[in-house]
């Protein structure tokens, strides 16, 4: 499947409130999956000793795959495509790695 598809086909069940804008509800629900990855990392180090065991990875892999849905529909509500993000993540990296700026912070370096 590629991001096209991903993002019309995640769109038709994309069932939320609009909270002012309705950006704001799939935000709020991203960062919260982005949350529940994290969380789930941190017990493999707490819990496991660093290893990431089958049962874990397919529970990370559901998680991500909540984190791709909302990303989705926040994109959707900007009226962008995942393809668009994509490609200006990819060019933006490899610009920076060109100019050996790779590594530091900041989002304009």
């Amino acid at each position: 499947m590629n991001f096209t598809d991903y993002q019309s086909k995640s769109r038709a069940t994309a069932k939320y409130p609009v909270i002012g804008h309705g950006v704001i509800y799939p935000t709020l629900g991203l960062v919260n999956e982005a949350g529940e990855v994290a969380g789930k990392i941190k017990k493999v180090f707490r819990d496991k000793s660093g290893e990431i065991s089958a049962e874990t990875r397919e529970a990370l892999k559901a998680e991500l795959g909540d984190v791709l849905w909302y990303l989705a529909q926040v994109a959707t509500e900007l009226d962008l495509s995942l393809d668009e993000i994509a490609e200006y993540n990819t060019a933006k990296l490899l610009d920076r790695q060109a100019r050996g700026k790779i590594h530091g912070d900041g989002d304009n370096r």
